[in-house]
């Protein structure tokens, strides 16, 4: 049986799942896999590639698909929007910055706005940007994040959002992998959750074989902060979004050290060192981006099988606990 939330009334769908963009390994076709779900499946912007975005809106055919971009970067991009709006996306997610630049333009065109929060300062801007869906992510998050808990964060969004006698719909993020962790948001205040780690192991997801082996061994104390793999591929990102990603050869040689890492000969070797690793499947040497919710995910399914376990599994567990406290 669905779950029927704001968030599913909102897209018309019928579960309260949504794909987080992923840059690198969200594109078309697991958008497009988790949208004929039942869920809303999001192709990730990343870092601005106008041809592989084109491609990947190609690739979902005509599912009912969104959008996310990396604000700061799309701020320096702003010519990426257009195109994307084009396609007709059901959402646009903005992450990581202000998005009051871009909200009207996006809402204007019909598409949703989904704004990517860290903070209570960040959720402020989103409901002052009107922000039809806030996303309350936990630093639990395999990728960038915050350092706020998922757990403290998402009834926190809450309640500002009550307070503020605002609209828009709440979703948890970060640590999420399974129906438990649904049935929990939705005991937080949320009205669905947004999955990324979950979906990196999924059939339709573009993860290297290497690296969906490395993550199927880790547990969950296997993974670390850290602003590394940012330095080593030139991206600037602010230091308190740093990336969570699997323990490895990689971070063991350059967490902490990345003072040294940026040195000119230096850089120059390990930027091509990682993205040949990278390529390769090499999760030794390359950045396996994943959260805290590792050791929760023991398989490689279709993006399909993990939406309705997901659901059916918050069912059960809601039910179970219901029984308790009768």
């Amino acid at each position: 049986m669905p779950l029927h939330t704001r968030l599913t009334e909102l897209f018309g769908i019928e579960h309260p799942i949504i794909s987080a963009p992923m840059g690198f390994v969200a594109g078309g076709k697991l958008a497009a896999a988790v949208s004929n779900a039942g869920g809303l499946g999001l192709i990730g912007g990343g870092y601005g590639d106008a041809e592989w975005l084109q491609q990947q809106f190609i690739a979902a055919g005509n599912a009912k698909v969104g959008c996310g971009f990396i604000t700061w970067s799309l701020a320096n991009k702003p010519e990426l929007l257009d195109p994307v709006l084009e396609r007709h996306p059901v959402a646009v997610m903005l992450s990581f910055g202000r998005p009051a630049p871009f909200a009207a333009k996006i809402k204007d065109s019909g598409a949703k706005l989904i704004c990517q929060v860290q903070s209570l300062a960040n959720a402020r801007e989103a409901i002052d940007a009107g922000a039809d869906v806030i996303v309350a992510q936990g630093g639990e998050a395999g990728g960038h994040g915050g350092s706020r808990a998922t757990f403290t964060l998402v009834p926190d969004v809450a309640d500002l959002i009550s307070q503020t006698n605002s609209s828009a719909v709440l979703v948890a993020a970060g640590g999420v992998a399974d129906g438990r962790a649904l049935a929990a948001a939705l005991m937080l205040g949320a009205e669905g959750v947004l999955l990324g780690s979950r979906f990196v192991m999924s059939a339709e997801a573009a993860t290297p074989d290497g690296f969906r082996f490395a993550v199927i061994v880790a547990d969950g104390d296997a993974t670390v902060k850290t602003s590394a793999f940012d330095v080593v591929r030139k991206y600037d990102w602010p230091e308190k979004h740093q990336a969570r990603g699997l323990k490895n050869r990689f971070t063991t040689r350059w967490h902490g050290h990345e003072t040294a890492l940026q040195e000119a000969g230096t850089i120059a070797t390990e930027n091509e060192r990682y993205w040949n690793a990278f390529h390769a499947g090499d999760a030794e040497n390359a950045g396996v981006l994943i959260g805290e919710n590792a050791g929760l995910i023991r398989d490689v399914s279709p993006a399909r099988t993990i939406v309705e376990r997901i659901v059916e599994e918050a069912q059960t567990t809601m039910e179970q606990r219901r029984a308790l406290l009768r």
